[in-house]
């Protein structure tokens, strides 16, 4: 993982994760994208397993709920390829051409 991946990947999952961790999970699964797509379906599904929201009449209340909603934004994004990874192979953005052959088929 250079820097440039390293770079990304907290820009994505935050400075607070620990980067031997992401190492690890890199090697693993290959790509950066995969690597933070990981670690944000284990929070999002950490935060699901919690109650969405906890009040204490009178003294306090704590919602959840805006929080999964992000995540689960931010799972989409993505997916979908935004923002591009540093090591996305080519072509694989969204709105990018790529190269069709076409041949002749051979004639019965």
């Amino acid at each position: 993982m250079d820097a440039a991946v390293q770079a990304w990947l907290t820009s994505q999952v935050g400075k607070d994760t620990d980067l031997a961790d992401l190492e690890t999970r890199y090697q693993r699964l290959g790509t950066a994208r995969a690597v933070a797509l990981e670690v944000l379906r284990e929070r999002l599904s950490a935060l699901r397993a919690q109650p969405a929201t906890i009040t204490v009449t009178g003294v306090v209340g704590v919602g959840y709920g805006e929080n999964i909603k992000a995540y689960e934004r931010q799972i989409l994004a993505l997916e979908a390829g935004e923002p591009p990874a540093p090591d996305d192979p080519p072509g694989s953005q969204p709105g990018t051409l790529g190269i069709v052959f076409l041949r002749e088929r051979p004639r019965r």
